[in-house]
């Protein structure tokens, strides 16, 4: 708007500010508002108040959680391929659409303890406010989201400015405080989310249940959003690359029979080229475009007389880090071999970037890698499918709101494998 950024696109310098530099680049400078207590999770925090809480929460991330969650992921996607079997085999699908109601499930079972059903009931609450969340990042949303960048912070706490509808906060404030309360009067113990959080409630230098919604908050938006977009575009793609999709289909099937027909996380570890396939469908579809900083402290860029004052805001544009075609050769076409250990070690460091990087690099990133594995499995083990003719060719992004999403929404057809 009115105020002077700085672009980085050398990626020495991209790794200066989002690692070996980070002190001077640690936050986004996002708004916060006391008085709003979705305002205050993870993304938005800096300084020791960030430290302390991604300090805390990063053990909920590590491997072992995951597995400790595992089968509360599996049993959604059971659910998601009965639901396929009942309305789509005649029809086309909105793929896009069946895996936001998909992650939906999963995050409200994950993160809140809830069976949302919203695959089964696509006007379940969870759904109706996720689109809600949705509209906003892509409609007023994109308003309220910029406005901080150019409306000074002391003037918004004055108004007593919400990033958020109202609607939305009193929704997520009500669920999960009754989510707490419950379980801690009814000694109701569950393996997810929802549960490590309630135990940072307790011991030294707690948690408080504003913090708990906050996350849970963040759980779900980072979540549900960017990791059905992942499973749609990587239907997009393998849609039109049925060679790819039999491979990572076989991979499935020799997998499964190491595993004596058992799905286990183990064996969807082991599933190494459908982590090439999603690694490369996010090169070529990040949620975010650009990742973020707001420099901290005044920064000079090494071997130069350019000075990066307090205050100014520095945007990487990751989607055209993925695209550029000293990197990633002939950028436009769908390659998961890019990723493997060979051509992997022929990039820099920092030219993907889908997560971030850094000490701010997506904590969910486990969390997010797994659900979508396990949505493609889903899909792949049971059905075919190529694009439907409703499908925009080529596939355009739109302009609206801050994720990356597709003009329009993709459709695909499914075959049944016999």
């Amino acid at each position: 708007m009115f105020t002077p950024a700085l672009v980085v696109v050398d990626i020495e310098l991209v790794k200066r500010i989002l690692q070996v530099d980070f002190q001077h680049f640690w936050g986004h400078g996002a708004f916060i508002n006391d008085k709003d207590n979705l305002s205050f999770h993870l993304f938005n925090l800096e300084g020791p108040r960030w430290k302390r809480d991604r300090a805390k929460l990063s053990p909920t991330f590590t491997s072992g959680k995951m597995k400790m969650m595992f089968q509360l992921i599996v049993s959604c996607t059971d659910e998601l391929t009965k639901v396929l079997d009942e309305t789509s085999l005649k029809n086309p699908v909105d793929i896009k659409d069946i895996m936001s109601r998909f992650t939906t499930d999963v995050i409200g079972s994950c993160a809140f303890g809830i069976e949302c059903n919203s695959l089964k009931d696509p006007n379940d609450d969870f759904r109706k406010y996720g689109r809600k969340v949705t509209d906003q990042l892509n409609v007023e949303g994109t308003v309220r989201q910029f406005i901080p960048l150019f409306v000074p912070h002391s003037l918004l706490h004055l108004i007593n400015f919400h990033c958020q509808n109202r609607s939305i906060g009193s929704f997520y404030n009500r669920m999960v405080k009754a989510t707490v309360n419950y379980r801690k009067d009814n000694n109701v113990v569950r393996k997810d989310f929802m549960q490590l959080l309630i135990e940072l409630t307790e011991g030294e230098d707690p948690l408080s249940i504003d913090d708990i919604v906050a996350e849970c908050f963040l759980f779900f938006v980072a979540g549900f959003e960017t990791s059905s977009s992942a499973i749609s575009f990587a239907c997009y793609e393998l849609s039109q690359h049925p060679e790819i999709q039999e491979k990572v289909r076989d991979e499935i099937e020799t997998t499964l029979e190491r595993h004596e027909g058992k799905l286990s996380y183990e064996a969807v570890m082991e599933m190494t080229y459908m982590d090439k396939v999603v690694y490369e469908a996010l090169r070529k579809y990040p949620a975010l475009p650009f990742l973020f900083r707001m420099c901290s402290k005044t920064y000079t860029i090494p071997d130069t007389d350019i000075t990066v004052e307090e205050g100014t805001r520095v945007f990487i544009p990751a989607l055209g880090i993925h695209y550029d075609p000293e990197f990633y050769p002939d950028p436009e076409k769908f390659d998961p071999e890019r990723f493997s250990e060979e051509n992997k070690a022929t990039r820099p460091n920092f030219t993907w970037l889908p997560f971030g990087e850094g000490p701010r690099i997506c904590i969910g990133m486990r969390f997010g890698m797994l659900q979508t594995k396990l949505g493609l499995y889903a899909l792949l083990r049971k059905y075919k499918f190529t694009l439907n003719k409703k499908t925009k060719r080529p596939l355009v992004f739109s302009k609206a709101g801050i994720l990356t999403s597709p003009e329009g929404s993709i459709w695909v057809d499914l075959e049944e494998i016999k």
